[in-house]
C-alpha cells in the first residue's frame, strides 16, 4: 500500500499543469521528467496521510544530492541506536550536508555510517568487505518495509568532481552502481522526516537543517541557496518553506515541504534528468507556482 492516497483530480490538475509550463520548450519530455506532488491535511498540529497523484515517480534517475536525505535519516538512526555518538562535529557535518550541500561533509558521513573510507584500489577479502560495509546502508533500508524503497540505491558518496581509487571501481563499468531513487522514495524520506519523526531538543534535528529563508534579498548572499532555479522560487516570499536540492551536469532535482495554511501542507518532488534541466532555471520554479495556485483555489 502506497504511502499516500490516489487523488485523481490532483493527476488531471498535475497533466495540465506539464502541459501548460513546457509548451514554450519542447525539448522537456515526460520521460525525463518525475513528480511526486502531495497534500496533506492537518489539524491540532497533527497531519494525516497524504493524497495526491505522480507521473514517472517510481521511475529510477541518479538522485545527485536528494540522495544526502537518505544520508541525514541514517544518521540520526545510528544515534538513536548507539552507533555513534552525537557530538558537535557530526551535527555541523549533517548540517553543511543538507543546508549547503557539501559533499565534503556527506564523504565524511558515509564513512561513520558504513566504516568505510575512500583510497586507492584494494583487492582481495578487504575489498569484498569494503564493498559489503558500504552497502550498509541499502540493508538498513530494508528494514523499513517500504515499498517506496524496494530496489533504490544509495551507497555512493557525491563529488564535486568525480570519484577515484576503490570509488571509482565500486561505481561499477558504466556506473551500473551509481545512487539511483525515484520521486516517491524521495518523497517517502522527505515525509518521514518532516511529520513522523518527533525531534527532541537533544536531537539530531534534520527538519532544522533543511528550513529555508524565501526572502529575495537574503537569497543574494548565498548564491548556493538551493532556491533560486528551483521550487523555492516559485512560492510566496512568506511561506514556511523546506527542502533538498540536487542539481549536477546531468540532472536538477528538487525535493520540497511547504505550509499553504493551517490545514494544508504539501510535499513535491521533482526530477529532471538531462542536461536541458540542469540549464535551466525557469520549469521549477514554474511548477510550483501552478501547485501552490491549485492548492490555493480548491483547498
Amino acid at each position: 500500500m502506497s504511502f499516500y492516497y490516489l487523488n485523481k483530480k490532483m493527476g488531471l490538475a498535475l497533466n495540465d499543469i506539464l502541459v501548460r509550463v513546457c509548451s514554450n520548450n519542447k525539448g522537456f519530455l515526460k520521460d525525463d521528467l518525475a513528480i511526486t506532488w502531495i497534500n496533506y491535511k492537518s489539524e491540532n498540529n497533527k497531519v494525516f496521510k497524504g493524497f495526491g497523484f505522480g507521473i514517472n515517480n517510481k521511475k529510477m534517475f541518479y538522485p545527485a544530492s536528494i540522495v544526502k536525505l537518505v544520508y541525514g535519516l541514517a544518521t540520526f538512526h545510528w544515534i538513536k541506536k548507539g552507533r555513534l555518538l552525537l557530538t558537535e562535529e557530526i551535527s555541523d557535518a549533517v548540517s553543511r550536508m543538507l543546508f549547503n550541500s557539501s559533499n565534503n561533509a556527506t564523504s565524511f558521513l558515509v564513512d561513520l555510517l558504513t566504516g568505510t573510507t575512500s583510497g586507492p584500489c584494494i583487492e582481495g577479502e578487504v575489498w569484498e568487505s569494503w564493498k559489503y560495509q558500504r552497502r550498509i546502508i541499502n540493508d538498513w533500508l530494508k528494514d523499513f518495509n517500504w515499498e517506496e524503497l524496494y530496489g533504490i540505491n544509495c551507497c555512493q558518496k557525491t563529488w564535486d568532481d568525480e570519484p577515484f581509487g576503490r570509488e571509482k571501481e565500486f561505481y561499477g563499468y558504466e556506473n551500473k552502481n551509481r545512487n539511483e531513487m525515484t520521486t516517491d522514495s524521495s518523497a517517502r524520506v522527505l515525509e518521514e522526516i518532516m511529520i513522523h519523526i518527533d525531534f527532541q531538543k537533544n536531537d539530531l534535528n534534520l527538519r532544522k537543517f533543511l528550513k529555508r529563508n524565501l526572502n529575495k534579498d537574503a537569497l543574494k548572499e548565498d548564491p548556493m541557496n538551493q532556491i533560486e532555479g528551483f521550487l523555492g522560487e516559485g512560492l510566496p516570499e512568506s511561506t514556511n518553506f523546506w527542502s533538498k536540492a540536487g542539481l549536477m551536469s546531468e540532472v536538477r532535482h528538487d525535493a520540497a515541504w511547504w505550509i499553504n495554511n493551517k490545514s494544508l501542507q504539501t510535499l513535491l518532488v521533482v526530477f529532471g534528468n538531462g542536461e536541458k534541466y540542469f540549464r535551466d532555471t525557469s520549469l521549477f520554479p514554474a511548477i510550483a507556482e501552478e501547485v501552490y495556485e491549485y492548492n490555493k483555489k480548491f483547498f
